[in-house]
């Protein structure tokens, strides 16, 4: 009797996200160390910078953006650059130089963003919205493909997206935002098409979830006399209910976060549409690390598990050197001690379907690393036994679930910079 076929494996990848990790030139050497540490994982199919590769006191120089760029082209698994307020936004300030940002963005758009590659060795294939004849000047904005996960990269940044308040047509700010609004709602049709498991999209700003409902009142002239700034992220929240329809599996926002927390990110599900019902296929995860210069955090994607998506906070060996760099180096900050602990009140993490994550331990007293401790009630946890989520991602209802574990996933990362054993990934670019 012939055999029957073997049931093929599924999908499971894993990838990195940071953001904000080099304010001045003396944190140069320490961001080599981090990309290093992150490369020695040959695990990961790729890493995402998620904003901000320079300070906002930063001058807002050609070269600057090249040393940044070499640096980044030097990560050993291909890296993803998503552009952040103090990349251009910022640069028409006395300490940015006096630039025009429009200007600044123009120049990355032309250098950073001008290949079809990502940075990186070997480089990862991408789709940038300058494919689409009416949008050629936003290459910034970026697709691709892994395994069964459509991924999104959009230039929405702090700052309210630099949104101006000055009388006459807001131009950049509008065609920014159209174009936007086009590449986030063509990725959901696309991943509708292609039968994704899952949508996940890059931002750099935080586009504050709590102002959305000002703007779903029926009668919007009673609130004249509160005088607020227009909200510069309304468009891309709407496109981003616009796309939760449209896509109905998994949609998860990845963004960075300017407060660190004892967690190293925040997960919630903050969107609501306009009839007021909560958008349950959507969740936000905020990276909100204690010391970025010294931590990642690292997105394990297995599709043949209950709980998909784990999520957890890595560190740079203590063994491993400060490489030497033309800049002056600061001194290294300490990466915290290893352990997991399990969340708790004040750590920014609201319990939500489908996605398990492990908390890196608190600093010690003798640390460098910023004080966020867990509560003192919080239970500590054995290494082989992370804390897991309800078992249905992106649906029901956000209350914590019963105590039942998922099945068991792979073994957590180890804190403190051990790589658990190479497995094979696959990456390829997403067409049109």
């Amino acid at each position: 009797m012939a055999s029957l076929p073997a049931k093929a494996a599924e999908p499971r990848y894993a990838f990195a996200v940071i953001s904000g990790v080099m304010k001045s030139a003396a944190d140069e050497p320490a961001a080599q160390r981090l990309i290093n540490a992150i490369g020695l994982d040959q695990r990961l199919s790729f890493v995402v910078y998620d904003g901000n590769l320079k300070g906002a006191h930063e001058r807002c120089a050609d070269a600057l953006y090249d040393q940044r760029q070499q640096l980044l082209q030097a990560s050993a698994v291909p890296l993803v650059a998503i552009p952040g307020q103090h990349d251009w936004a910022d640069c028409g300030s006395a300490a940015g130089g006096n630039y025009d940002a429009a200007e600044r963005l123009d120049f990355l758009r032309q250098t950073l963003f001008s290949d079809t590659r990502s940075l990186g060795r070997p480089a990862l294939t991408l789709t940038r919205e300058s494919d689409v004849a009416r949008f050629r000047a936003f290459r910034e904005n970026v697709r691709w493909v892994a395994e069964d996960t459509v991924f999104v990269g959009l230039n929405v940044v702090g700052g309210n997206n630099h949104y101006s308040d000055a009388g006459g047509r807001n131009g950049e700010f509008d065609d920014r935002a159209i174009a936007s609004a086009f590449w986030l709602e063509h990725a959901a049709e696309y991943a509708k098409r292609r039968r994704a498991k899952a949508l996940v999209v890059f931002i750099e700003a935080d586009p504050n979830f709590s102002r959305y409902e000002e703007h779903t009142d029926r009668f919007p002239w009673l609130r004249f006399a509160r005088h607020r700034q227009p909200d510069g992220y309304l468009e891309f929240k709407r496109s981003l209910v616009n796309a939760a329809q449209t896509f109905r599996g998994p949609v998860i926002l990845i963004h960075h976060d300017a407060h660190p927390t004892a967690a190293g990110f925040i997960i919630d599900q903050p969107l609501y549409n306009d009839k007021g019902a909560r958008v349950d296929n959507l969740t936000r995860i905020g990276i909100a690390p204690r010391d970025p210069a010294t931590q990642w955090v690292v997105f394990d994607v297995n599709y043949g598990r209950p709980v998909p998506f784990r999520v957890s906070v890595r560190s740079v060996s203590k063994a491993l050197p400060l490489p030497a760099l033309p800049a002056s180096p600061a001194a290294p900050t300490q990466a915290p001690s290893s352990g997991t602990n399990a969340p708790g009140p004040g750590t920014g993490i609201e319990p939500l379907p489908g996605i398990q994550y492990v908390m890196p331990a608190p600093p010690s007293p003798a640390g460098s690393a910023p004080a966020v401790a867990p509560p003192a009630s919080t239970p500590s946890l054995p290494a082989s036994e992370p804390p897991l989520l309800p078992d249905t991602f992106g649906a029901g209802p956000t209350q914590p679930a019963s105590a039942t574990p998922a099945s068991p996933a792979s073994a957590p990362p180890v804190p403190g910079g051990t790589l658990p054993p190479a497995e094979p990934n696959s990456v390829q670019g997403g067409g049109s």
